[in-house]
């Protein structure tokens, strides 16, 4: 897009500075391979409170890993910034995939969303505000034009609604199986 170098650009001459050269790469390891977000769901997971969230969230990351990776990364197959401007010096490692859209953008937002759809009220702002800053940390290390993380967001939203929606369903197809009473699981970690 016609807006993508401006942003990183601006980015590199009016943000940069030794505190964020040094907290970026660390919040974009959180992203790396979802596994931040795996390991949220399995702590959801664990407790029988919360164990909806954790189904959410992990069926949301699913979706993500299908839409993301499998499908959209390997259709596009879009270069990354530094490959096209190659005098920016990177601090991270170079990513090997393609760069629409961001994976990590992706994930990130895929377990936000999945607990916001899921009314997961005491950790859904935290995931959002951690996805956001996953999201920007992309843009400001330079391996992710900002259309990448926008279309990664997309992606997210739509991979937690879909999560978050299955899982609905499947808990009320399963209680109501096992006490032949709609909604009691879903009334009972809703809370």
């Amino acid at each position: 897009m016609w807006f993508d170098f401006p942003v990183l650009d601006y980015i590199q001459s009016h943000l940069r500075c030794g505190f964020l050269d040094f907290l970026m790469p660390a919040v974009t390891v959180l992203g790396d391979g979802g596994v931040f977000w795996i390991l949220l769901a399995a702590v959801l997971l664990i407790f029988r409170k919360t164990r909806r969230f954790g189904i959410a969230m992990a069926a949301a990351l699913i979706v993500d890993v299908i839409l993301c990776n499998a499908v959209i990364k390997l259709a596009v197959g879009r270069v990354r910034p530094y490959d096209i401007n190659t005098a920016v010096q990177l601090l991270t490692s170079k990513p090997s995939d393609s760069s629409f859209p961001s994976g990590h953008t992706a994930a990130s937002f895929a377990g936000a969303f999945a607990l916001l759809f899921s009314k997961c009220r005491r950790f859904w702002i935290p995931a959002v505000v951690l996805a956001s800053l996953i999201a920007f940390s992309r843009i400001y290390l330079y391996i992710h034009f900002p259309t990448d993380v926008i279309a990664g967001v997309l992606v997210g939203l739509i991979a937690g609604l879909v999560g978050s929606l299955a899982t609905a369903r499947l808990l009320k197809m399963y209680d109501m199986r096992r006490t032949g009473k709609p909604d009691t699981v879903l009334s009972e970690s809703g809370r």
